[in-house]
């Protein structure tokens, strides 16, 4: 399994993401989106970003795992945040450096008007290649 990121020369060159992403291996992993939950269902962080962000990315690192994963084989993530404003990004950046340290997949994020709870601030999903063949 090999995940190339590429900034091509013809688009600018991201902090946080990869502009382009080729993946090849045997397996897909698609990880529904990671609510600020912890694992009783329980909200994580009423109100504030910083925590529920640092929550989804937890939950969205187990549920790798559990599916034999590891971040840096996440290929494409995507941010779902309430009411999004541009002083949001650093708060953002810190969580997802958390679990995914220098590895930058592919990413989108999405500003929207609220999740399926109204408390939530935050979700991300993601898109994972992994190969049985390989050590991981």
């Amino acid at each position: 399994m090999t995940l190339e990121c590429i900034n091509p020369e013809s688009l600018p060159t991201p902090e946080t993401y990869t502009q382009v992403v080729i993946a090849t291996g045997t397996k897909l992993v698609f990880v529904s989106g990671q609510e600020p939950e912890d694992v009783h269902g329980n909200l994580v962080g009423r109100g504030d970003l910083a925590t529920q962000a640092r929550q989804v990315f937890s939950n969205l690192g187990r549920a790798l795992a559990a599916a034999g994963a590891h971040p840096k084989q996440v290929a494409k993530i995507t941010i779902y945040v309430v009411n999004h404003r541009r002083e949001y990004l650093p708060v953002i950046e810190e969580a997802r450096v958390s679990l995914f340290a220098d590895h930058k997949p592919a990413e989108v994020l999405v500003g929207i008007a609220t999740l399926s709870n109204p408390e939530y601030l935050i979700e991300v999903d993601a898109i994972a290649m992994i190969d049985n063949t390989a050590p991981q």
